[in-house]
């Protein structure tokens, strides 16, 4: 895992919801898994690729995990998720070992995201989630609600996380020949 950047671009990105339909159950025996009654949603991380190939043309933004899965499977574990493209940009996550468990958990997400901006400071971010609950007004330029069901496989939550990588990162990347 890269060490944390300072004043770099940063996106906020949680899993369910996001990269697979949000409704994931967690057993002891199994894991993380979906009951069968969820039609059309097939497996975990289905939309890893979809993202990876989004953020392509962007080179220098690093991921920070706003993801459960990031609290219950460590650092260690819950980036091995991701592609390894994905993995190789992860810098950290909202959560660390030095944080007060249930006060962090108290906060709902927009809050727990927008303390983690104000110690990282990035110089840019965008933050991809489907909970609404705890985004500031200043943050919602940055703050892209993803269906909950759909992800970011939403056509119209496509739309604006294309948008907005382009509008908060810049021009796409393109290699010089």
């Amino acid at each position: 895992m890269k060490m944390r950047v300072a004043n770099g671009d940063v996106l906020y990105l949680d899993f369910d919801g996001v990269l697979h339909h949000e409704d994931v159950r967690w057993s002891t025996k199994v894991g993380p898994h979906y009951l069968p009654a969820v039609p059309g949603h097939y497996k975990l991380f289905q939309h890893v690729f979809q993202l990876e190939k989004l953020l392509e043309p962007y080179p220098g933004v690093s991921i920070v995990l706003s993801t459960t899965w990031a609290r219950i499977y460590g650092m260690s574990r819950a980036p091995k998720r991701l592609s390894p493209a994905l993995r190789a940009r992860v810098i950290g996550a909202t959560f660390h070992s030095r944080m007060q468990r249930e006060e962090f958990l108290s906060k709902p997400r927009g809050q727990q995201v927008t303390e983690d901006v104000l110690r990282r400071n990035p110089a840019r971010w965008l933050a991809l989630d489907d909970d609404p609950l705890g985004w500031p007004g200043w943050t919602i330029d940055n703050y892209i609600r993803t269906h909950e069901h759909e992800g970011i496989s939403d056509p119209a939550v496509l739309y604006v996380l294309t948008t907005r990588l382009k509008d908060v990162f810049g021009r796409p990347w393109v290699a010089q020949l």
